[in-house]
């Protein structure tokens, strides 16, 4: 079997087992795999990454951006210490930085909780909330340009 149909298996194998991990749990409503990801330019992003700091959960705002994960809450966090409390989690954006150049953003998979199912958020809201900051949506968003795997090397 050529190495980019094995590559293409494990991926769909490993996709499987986060979604049945995420019914098993109901932390999710909907998980959609963004194909192509979603590539953020170098200027869209910056503006995001400010504005998402700006308005992160801790400082009364709704998001809290990690290295690998942007997370957005229904409110501020108003728990003791400055955690969680009743905020709840309404999708996630899972992201790669410096791909596919150095100051771009990729965007490969959107997670929508049950709560936030439950207050009419899809997919494509939960990216258009964030990507605003940025003046992009899901559907204007520029596109992965993934070429397959080149055939490899052998020996005569």
């Amino acid at each position: 079997m050529p190495i980019h149909e094995s590559l293409a298996r494990d991926r769909d194998e490993q996709e499987a087992l986060e979604l049945l991990a995420g019914a098993a749990y109901d932390d999710a409503a909907v998980t959609e795999i963004i194909r192509p990801a979603a590539v953020l330019p170098e200027l869209a992003a910056r503006s995001i990454l400010m504005e998402l700091a700006a308005r992160d959960v801790r400082a009364g705002g709704c998001w809290e951006a990690e290295a690998t994960c942007w997370r957005r809450y229904d409110r501020q966090w108003n728990g003791p210490g400055g955690t969680q409390g009743t905020a709840e989690l309404l999708g996630t954006l899972q992201i790669a930085y410096g791909s596919p150049t150095k100051y771009e953003i990729t965007v490969f998979r959107a997670t929508v909780t049950a709560a936030g199912a439950r207050r009419n958020w899809t997919v494509s809201l939960l990216c258009d909330d964030a990507f605003s900051f940025g003046g992009l949506t899901l559907a204007s968003c520029p596109r992965a340009d993934l070429k397959p795997p080149p055939a490899p090397f052998r020996l005569r």
